[in-house]
């Protein structure tokens, strides 16, 4: 095609009148029309920076020196007068230089291994697939290393056309990261320095449609076909993502499109779970007797807390009793299990997906140890000691020890404080609790929404309690995780990591421990500690000596877990989609009206850490539908909707609201494999523990088929056999409720006990308020059920991992075709070249000489650090 796609770039002036003589501001080359633009620097022209002058000047003439080709646009051609934008463009010589010192992998031969695909009813896939020019932008190629000294040997058909939009802009960055900007001193450069410092404004690729319909750029095509929300339910173009993203972000994507997938059936049989929960609650017997009048109607239950609580009925209970029962059924121990084995399944086959993908990408071979010498400029700049490599021989800069130990024990402290603030925000959470109890207890006592007809018998004290705290401790959770993002980073950056490898481990870990613990804690405190040490009536357990131990409702803990859950979860899945599209697409929109020139320059710091973010948030709701899945089956349906709409939502950023961010070649996930394979271990144990201590399934059946008065095992008499008894009298005077406290109904009825969730011995007994033998047996009961679960989904995550290869066998044959050829080609390859050259000098062979190349050699200062 001979029409010139169109990605408008910052230095494009919407709008503005151009002379059609003149190369179009919206063109991708320079104005020879020839030359590609492969990167945009702004800078403004300020008149007391004479020193900024100097470091530009600099800058360009180096960058000259290293082969870039520089064109810069007059401030008279921008909208606001005053800004200057260079153009860059990477000649073939360039590329073929730095592609040889990247290793970067390139086509030499057609793949001539059939694809066996033949899926049984394809055709049902139909609806949900892309085009195969879309899906597949280029042709499917065997490659090796690129080697600039055996050009001809690669599948060269366009020289410019030959690396992809990525491989250019990973290189162009590469240059502009180690190029120097100071003539006295030489260890000063890089263009972040550049950036930090004023001197350069980032370059800002941000796109725009074509006015020609016939000509379709790659960012466009991917706006077209992957970041439209009405395309949601159509499979991914991770090729082209990757082509014009590079692989870093392509991972992440294919790793949020296979968990997405994944989702499905962990939600499927979710559903089922609450559908069952639902369809059976004509056997949930002991809700029943809880709402019966002649039963939970005449079981009268000592006071949640002192002075401001007064004696209730159970049967007040009724509705968060049903409640709980649609989340603790016998479906929930069977949630528990399947979620234990599907996380093993969905590890083992994003092994296999990562797989195919480091095949497809070119990323089997891409050596750790080039990832690992490959120097941050950040590095080379701040470590000013000099050591001797042992690999190299050559002079390498490095961190004292006792330099990079302080700066560990500065930053674990660091971690450490603010996970110790964490900590305290939670237990003022608690004693916010503990405290409002009584207030809300008080209150709602004669409160009008006792009288709503559906909703008031909803609203209790407990519940308002839960809700109230919950939503503080989100709002708590979510400042605190906005503010250490910005110290992580800071922290990170002052340890000094060698690579970008170590780099982005050592933040993923710093991010991780601070987030699970900041979003998780509220929740291992309702699943595993409210109502476990309240003590019993006359012998309370108080918080710091002050406040009283919350108590479970009749039906258990796991109704509020489950609020606890939803609430955090969902109120984080808003607030996100809130703050990554809505905030920056206002931001945008309102600048725009401004007549700002680049407004997505307000968003750079995302461009650094956008992927890790997004990794933690995801890992983050992996963590809640693992961990404290037993108490609510359809946090998996959750994830599944929010999950659908962050696919779009992020491709609808790449395409629109930001920059492009610069290409990077990444192996895997990286940190977050192991994250991932801890989660799946502890979410066996959280849920066990789950279904043992929070809920009341164990206690149930130990009545059922030990202590049930009768032939038949039934539930009936379940919560009269649940519930201790007390003697009033025996209430010391911080307990007893204060006069007007208790319902009119205690006073005009002779009530001399009340009744409590434990299991204890009666007043009048010989060891009355001790522990029953029945106890000690649910004890026992939840300590078995615990080990066994643990034992029979171990063995079986275990099993299953051994029983699927981490790499699929028609990959294996890929790669081992691929190598062999790769050796048979360079040996045919070299031994044509010697024909070739023995034939040109004929039978004497003594002044055998190399044969010239046609082109005459660049001379060009190359950049590089990586130790080959």
């Amino acid at each position: 095609k001979d029409c010139v796609c169109v990605c408008l770039i910052s230095w494009a002036a919407v709008g503005r009148e151009v002379d059609k003589q003149q190369q179009s501001k919206d063109s991708v080359y320079f104005r020879d029309g020839m030359r590609r633009i492969d990167f945009v620097l702004s800078y403004i022209d300020d008149k007391d920076g004479e020193k900024k002058q100097d470091r530009r000047k600099e800058f360009e003439a180096n960058l000259e020196k290293a082969g870039l080709e520089l064109e810069t646009e007059d401030k008279s051609e921008s909208e606001d007068g005053r800004t200057y934008f260079l153009k860059i463009h990477v000649p073939w010589e360039v590329l073929a230089t730095y592609a040889d010192v990247l290793k970067i992998k390139v086509p030499f031969k057609t793949n001539d291994i059939t694809d066996k695909k033949d899926v049984p009813m394809s055709w049902l896939c139909m609806p949900y697939r892309l085009p195969e020019h879309v899906m597949q932008p280029e042709p499917d190629y065997f490659t090796a290393t690129f080697d600039k000294s055996k050009i001809d040997f690669f599948l060269i058909e366009d020289k410019e056309t030959f690396f992809p939009p990525s491989t250019r802009n990973r290189i162009v960055y590469y240059i502009l990261s180690r190029c120097p900007y100071s003539k006295e001193d030489k260890d000063k450069k890089g263009i972040k320095r550049l950036l930090n410092n004023g001197t350069y404004a980032m370059c800002i690729q941000y796109w725009t449609r074509s006015r020609d319909a016939n000509c379709e750029s790659e960012r466009y095509a991917l706006y077209k076909y992957w970041a439209r929300f009405s395309r949601f339910y159509k499979e991914q173009p991770l090729n082209l993502i990757r082509k014009y993203y590079g692989e870093k972000i392509g991972i992440y994507f294919a790793w949020l499109g296979f968990y997405t997938e994944m989702l499905t059936y962990a939600a499927v049989v979710g559903l089922l779970c609450f559908i069952y929960g639902v369809a059976s609650f004509d056997e949930n017997v002991w809700s029943k007797e809880i709402c019966n009048e002649t039963i939970g109607g005449q079981i009268v239950m000592c006071p949640l807390c002192d002075k401001k609580c007064g004696y209730w009925m159970l049967s007040t209970t009724c509705s968060s009793s049903w409640q709980s029962y649609l989340f603790d059924n016998t479906a929930t121990v069977f949630f528990a299990i399947f979620m234990g084995i599907w996380v093993t399944l969905f590890l083992e086959f994003w092994k296999r997906r990562q797989a195919q993908l480091e095949y497809e990408w070119d990323l089997v071979d891409m050596e750790e140890e080039q990832q690992q010498l490959q120097l941050r400029p950040e590095y080379e700049t701040k470590c000013t000691h000099l050591r001797l490599n042992r690999v190299t021989q050559e002079m390498e800069p490095y961190l004292p020890l006792t330099s990079k130990c302080a700066r560990s024990i500065l930053s674990g402290a660091t971690v450490l404080f603010w996970i110790s603030l964490i900590i305290a925000s939670i237990i003022g959470v608690i004693a916010y609790r503990l405290a409002v109890f009584a207030a809300f207890a008080s209150i709602m006592k004669d409160s009008p929404t006792n009288k709503l007809d559906v909703v008031g018998s909803l609203i209790t004290p407990q519940l308002a309690t839960s809700v109230t705290a919950s939503c503080i401790n989100f709002v708590i959770i979510m400042i605190l995780n906005f503010l250490y993002e910005r110290v992580a980073i800071k922290i990170t950056d002052m340890e000094v990591p060698k690579t970008h490898v170590e780099y982005e481990n050592k933040l993923t870990v710093k991010m991780f421990l601070f987030q699970f613990v900041n979003y998780y804690s509220s929740c291992f405190y309702v699943a595993f500690f409210k109502g476990k040490f309240v003590g019993y009536p006359g012998d309370y357990a108080y918080m710091f000596g002050k406040w009283r131990n919350e108590e479970c409702e009749p039906g258990g803990c796991l109704i509020e877990l489950t609020t606890q859950l939803v609430i955090v979860m969902v109120g984080k899945q808003v607030w996100g989609n809130i703050q990554e599209a809505l905030v920056p697409w206002l931001c945008n929109w309102w600048v725009s009206r401004s007549a700002r020139n680049h407004p997505e320059s307000l968003y750079s710091r995302w461009e650094q850490d956008h992927d890790l973010q997004s990794f933690s948030q995801l890992v983050i709701q992996f963590g809640f539908i693992t961990l404290f899945v037993a108490s609510f089956p359809l946090a998996p349906l959750l994830a599944l909707m929010n999950n659908i709409l962050e696919v779009r939502v992020d491709a609808w950023k790449f395409t629109t609201q930001f920059r492009r961010p610069v290409a990077a070649k990444v192996h895997n996930i990286g940190a977050w494999n192991e994250i991932l394979n801890m989660i799946a271990v502890f979410s066996v144990v959280t849920n066990a523990f789950i279904v043992s201590f929070t809920s009341d399934m164990i206690p149930r059946l130990v009545y059922k088929y030990a202590y049930h008065l009768g032939n038949e095992s039934t539930m009936e008499g379940y919560i009269n056999n649940s519930l201790s008894v007390f003697n009033i009298s025996k209430f010391q005077p911080k307990n007893r409720p204060d006069d007007g406290e208790n319902p009119d109904w205690f006073y005009s009825s002779n009530i001399t006990t009340c009744r409590y969730r434990d299991y204890r011995y009666p007043p009048g007994h010989e060891k009355r308020y001790t522990h029953t033998m029945q106890f000690w047996h649910i004890l026992a009961a939840k300590l078995a059920f615990i080990i066994i679960m643990e034992h029979v989904v171990f063995v079986v995550k275990f099993f299953v991992a051994w029983l699927i290869p981490d790499v699929p066998s028609d990959v294996k044959a890929r790669i081992k075709r691929e190598r062999y050829l790769i050796q048979e080609y360079l040996h045919n390859y070299e031994l044509e070249k010697l024909k070739i050259q023995l034939s040109q000098n004929g039978p004497n062979i003594e002044q055998c000489t190399c044969p010239a190349t046609a082109a005459t050699p660049v001379k060009m200062e190359v950049f590089s650090d990586c130790l080959s």
